[in-house]
């Protein structure tokens, strides 16, 4: 049987999964070292990945979410800053993500998983589904509510849209 490479083209893997770490534990070189770390196991257990599971991403993800899951819990999450910016901006700007990683801190631990699969690993309502093994929409239903409270927490009206497949961004 031909075996399939579930790291012959790394680099996308790598963004998404840094984008979620971040999300879970904050920027930075914590992030960067888990994200290694995922590929480190990644490589050295390569022969597991059965593509009949899903797709390489996913595999990847839930050996981060594993490392995350064995980690104390006290990082924060960090939000990154854009980097042009006039200084009036650049106040504002850095005011509301503290407010945000504030808020996303006070969520449930699901609450923040499932936005940091959403939005830092940009996955589908559908990868999401596959990842937590739940039906497409119940993570739906999930994602609106855990950003109800995150919106109730941080006192703002509007709602990010939940992407559903096949979408634009």
């Amino acid at each position: 049987m031909l075996r399939v490479d579930p790291l012959r083209n790394p680099e996308p893997l790598i963004r998404r999964v840094y984008g979620y770490v971040a999300y879970r534990i904050g920027d930075g070189p914590d992030a960067e070292d888990l994200t290694s770390e995922t590929f480190v196991r990644a490589l050295r257990y390569r022969k597991s990945f059965d593509p009949q599971k899903g797709e390489p991403l996913a595999w990847l993800i839930g050996i981060a979410r594993r490392l995350i899951e064995g980690r104390p819990p006290t990082l924060e999450l960090a939000i990154e800053v854009p980097e042009q910016t006039d200084a009036g901006d650049l106040e504002e700007v850095t005011l509301r993500r503290l407010a945000l990683s504030a808020a996303v801190s006070q969520l449930e631990p699901r609450d923040r998983d499932l936005i940091a699969l959403r939005y830092g690993a940009d996955l589908t309502a559908r990868q999401i589904a596959e990842e937590l093994d739940l039906k497409t929409n119940a993570v739906e239903v999930a994602l609106h509510r855990a950003l109800g409270r995150l919106r109730a927490t941080i006192g703002e009206p509007g709602d990010p849209p939940v992407r559903k497949e096949g979408t634009a961004r």
